[in-house]
């Protein structure tokens, strides 16, 4: 049986009518809609053939009709396809701020505050976070002030404790000696031979070369971990499909202890380079989080100057509005990758 263009229109009333509602719909209701000028009986007969092809189900007894995951996968890339030719007028979302972890937690508040939905950001991942550069400052006759920048320009202030005083050129010497070995390592790079060949350099301050590169091997470390920040969890309590108490606590859990989300994120980047629209959809059974396969989710992801990149997720009900979600996720995007651009 073929998904005619009769069939697509009536399937696509059904689909919006239930986005807006949240109620099945019935033959007569689609027999109202401007586009269609068709009878209720002929109508009856399409919404059937419908139903045996999957796009729709009756719930319970209900004689109307609502959509399958299959009936909202067809809406979605219908809508992903679409070219939207009109130009609107965007209003910033977010404010611009120096430190990544404030910046990503007003994100997630933003677009939980603008689509009425759940929302996750995931701070950006490199592959192989490698070292820009060190600098090494006298605090005192005891310590040193080592500030640690990594890709991404991610800053660490550690505190290095020295058993005796250094002279300023003891200071220059470790600033020199560090940042012409170690600068554009990764982890992986920086080996034993290397590490050897440092000491004989640093001479009678190994011991303090020894403390620093211990908290520079932190600092990498460090920031080749993801960290999510969510927002609106309660905003799924708003939806009735998801309100039922089993349902809401899993949901619930699953944004406050964050870790099955990691998945989503590793789902998002890996499928990233073959999805041209920067947006990835994931309806019902597709969502790679077994807690939320009652759910819709829609991502996109963001890039930072440096190759780190980072997702940005909304989740919601099956019957979210997929158009408003996508254009916001898409001005979002546009939104940090200018203010990324400005910071590097």
């Amino acid at each position: 049986m073929e998904l005619n263009d009769r069939k697509k229109l009536i399937l696509k009333a059904i689909i919006a009518n239930y986005l807006e509602t949240g109620e099945p719909v019935g033959s007569r209701t689609i027999a109202k809609h401007p586009e269609l000028n068709l009878s209720s009986a002929t109508i009856r007969n399409e919404m059937a053939d419908l139903e045996d092809m999957g796009y729709i189900l009756q719930p319970h007894t209900s004689a109307g009709r609502i959509p399958s995951d299959t009936g909202y996968r067809f809406y979605v890339d219908q809508l992903m396809t679409e070219r939207d030719s009109e130009h609107e007028e965007k209003q910033a979302l977010i404010q611009r701020v120096d430190k990544m972890e404030v910046l990503l937690k007003q994100v997630a508040n933003a677009l939980a505050n603008s689509t009425n939905y759940a929302t996750m950001v995931s701070s950006p991942h490199y592959q192989n976070v490698t070292l820009k550069f060190v600098q090494l400052s006298q605090v005192d006759h005891e310590h040193l002030l080592a500030v640690i920048v990594t890709q991404g320009n991610i800053v660490k202030n550690k505190m290095i404790q020295v058993e005796e005083p250094l002279s300023n050129e003891d200071v220059l010497k470790l600033n020199v000696l560090l940042n012409t070995f170690l600068q554009g390592l990764s982890l992986q790079d920086i080996n034993l031979a290397l590490i050897q060949t440092m000491r004989e350099q640093a001479g009678i301050r190994q011991d303090v070369l020894e403390r620093i590169l211990e908290e520079i091997a932190k600092a990498i470390h460090d920031a080749d971990h993801m960290e999510i920040y969510t927002g609106g969890a309660t905003n799924i309590l708003k939806y009735p499909e998801l309100g039922n108490p089993d349902t809401a606590t899993e949901l619930l859990d699953t944004l406050v202890e964050k870790k099955a989300l990691t998945k989503l994120v590793d789902s998002t980047l890996e499928s990233d380079s073959d999805n041209h629209t920067g947006i990835q959809v994931y309806i019902g059974e597709e969502s790679p989080v077994k807690n939320m396969k009652d759910c819709s989710i829609v991502t996109a992801t963001y890039e930072l100057a440096e190759g780190g990149t980072g997702t940005v997720g909304i989740i919601g009900p099956k019957r979210m509005d997929y158009k408003k979600v996508v254009k916001t996720l898409k001005n979002l995007t546009e939104e940090l990758d200018d203010i990324f651009k400005d910071k590097s």
